[in-house]
């Protein structure tokens, strides 16, 4: 099975400066644990996830005021939709994240998270890997 097969399609943006609550409403009224970061000022592409929010809570930030700018991971492992859930599996395992935002041609197809491979996997068994 493909990565396209299994991603969420559906993916919350957000900007550097919204804030950390901000961020979390988004994520959280879409039931999602991530949102791709469009930076207008030339950065690029990156991610924020709710592991970042919660450490940059627990070391201090004011979730109103603080902007996840800070946050963001500005180095990001992409997947090609024509990856295996193996391959995506393997490359979450070996960065030791969560979330995989899937792009082609420069453009931002959906996300893959260990819960869409969880998933797939426990209702199809018989693509799990030996």
């Amino acid at each position: 099975m493909q990565v396209r097969d299994a991603m969420s399609k559906v993916v919350l943006s957000v900007g550097p400066g919204h804030t950390l609550r901000q961020t979390a409403q988004f994520m959280s009224s879409r039931k999602v644990g991530s949102a791709v970061v469009l930076d207008p000022d030339g950065s690029g592409l990156g991610i924020v996830t709710e592991r970042d929010i919660l450490n940059a809570i627990a070391a201090g930030g004011d979730p109103d005021r603080e902007e996840v700018g800070p946050h963001i991971t500005w180095d990001v492992v992409y997947a090609g939709p024509t990856w295996t859930l193996e391959e995506a599996a393997a490359a979450m395992i070996k960065g030791g994240f969560r979330h995989l935002v899937v792009v082609d041609d420069g453009e931002v197809l959906g996300i893959i998270s260990v819960r869409d491979v969880v998933r797939v996997w426990s209702q199809n068994p018989s693509t799990v890997p030996a």
